[in-house]
């Protein structure tokens, strides 16, 4: 499906580092052919020895096979890592026994091709659930051709090699003192992570065993993936990884820790500015909160809430939507004490519209294409947190109508 590129979108791909330690491959099985699109649609990376590696990933019940399978290689190769291969264009969700025939296949070609544990490479898909594809071997069959064009990663291309719905290329990166951080995402739609979002892939060259890399993903992963949402439903497919070539030697863990977040909060934000249909990005920050789970859990109910989107796509500013998103959190709130604010103008306080209230610079808050609206609860000293969202515009409904089409 082709779709014209978000208005919030980056102006450029983000300028990514070459990680040391790790080459890739693009290349295509031909899954968008179909619909008069060749781009890549399948990524291969190859590590190092001595590559570990962390993964956190949906909760859903009925996850995809190839999210089986991470969580049990991470297991059962103690976080060690040598191959990882994507594909877009069929998610490998909902596919029974040809599911697991697909990955057994995979990993063999993976295994063999670079003499390695299959519990040391890792696999994941993305795409429409519950088809199989036309037979178990179709993205193993592709492996002995990127094995062989492996060479110092074009980021952008891999980042475009696992888009489905996204309309462009999601990179970020930082430099730290003496490491390096590059990081890739896919999702523009189903997103409302419920652990980290879509396809994430972090790639350092810091030296970092992998019970600490996994401690710092999980914390990245709540900063950020666990703090969006385009449209309230959660993925089967849900992957976010972290992979630590070790090549750059020991770290600064307190700094790599700050700049994972950063690098995973980037990449977060570029998924909902390519949110299916959106036209404005929502920051919505709350504090007051008796905790941080707490504040949390009120910015998903705003963020999730259709009167609350709808409203906002068309400049709107019905603060009485986001007082009914509040109350329906299922936290503590006192009416008297809750303040809203659209932009810098107060809108609703002491459990009524705020004495200085004004259409107009309300409606103007909701005006352009970045929203900012701010909660404070009054009933607790939880710092302040975001939490991102889009609008829900009709071309939302325009895409999911058409998207198996």
């Amino acid at each position: 499906m082709k779709l014209p590129r978000s208005p919030l979108a980056p102006d450029r791909f983000a300028a990514l580092p070459d990680i040391a330690g790790l080459r890739a491959a693009t290349g295509s099985r031909g899954l968008y052919a179909a619909a008069g699109d060749d781009r890549p649609d399948t990524f291969l990376l190859a590590f190092d020895a001595g590559t570990r590696c962390a993964g956190v990933f949906t909760r859903s019940a009925t996850a995809s096979a190839d999210v089986d399978w991470c969580r049990q290689a991470l297991v059962a190769g103690g976080g060690k890592a040598r191959a990882l291969l994507v594909n877009a264009g069929n998610s490998n969700a909902f596919t029974g026994e040809f599911g697991q025939a697909k990955n057994a296949a995979s990993l063999a070609a993976l295994s063999g091709q670079f003499a390695v544990p299959r519990e040391q490479c890792f696999l994941a898909a993305t795409g429409v659930i519950g088809e199989p594809l036309p037979r178990p071997g179709y993205i193993a069959e592709l492996v002995p051709e990127l094995a062989g064009a492996l060479d110092r990663p074009d980021w952008e291309r891999c980042a475009r090699a696992f888009m489905t719905t996204d309309t462009f290329a999601k990179g970020a990166a930082r430099r730290g003192n003496g490491y390096s951080i590059a990081g890739i995402a896919k999702g523009s739609g189903m997103i409302a992570p419920n652990m980290a979002t879509m396809l994430a892939y972090v790639f350092t060259d810091a030296e970092l065993p992998a019970h600490q890399l996994d401690e710092l993903l999980r914390s990245a992963a709540d900063a950020s993936f666990n703090r969006i949402s385009v449209d309230g439903d959660t993925s089967t497919s849900d992957t976010l990884m972290a992979f630590a070539t070790g090549a750059a030697g020991p770290v600064d863990i307190e700094a790599f820790a700050a700049d994972l977040t950063a690098t995973c909060r980037d990449l977060a934000e570029l998924v909902v500015r390519d949110g299916e249909g959106a036209r404005k990005l929502i920051r919505l920050r709350v504090s007051g909160a008796a905790s941080e789970a707490d504040a949390t859990r009120v910015a998903a109910s705003i963020a999730n809430s259709p009167l609350v989107k709808t409203a906002l796509a068309a400049g709107d500013a019905n603060w009485g939507r986001i007082v009914m998103a509040v109350g329906n959190a299922g936290v503590e709130a006192a009416r008297e004490r809750l303040r809203i604010w659209f932009g810098d103008h107060l809108v609703a306080e002491q459990g009524g519209r705020a004495a200085g209230y004004s259409e107009a610079a309300a409606g103007a808050a909701c005006a352009g294409d970045e929203v900012i609206i701010r909660v404070d609860l009054g009933v607790g000293a939880s710092r302040e947190i975001e939490f991102l969202t889009c609008d829900l515009t009709h071309a939302y409904i325009d895409i999911n109508g058409a998207y198996r089409t």
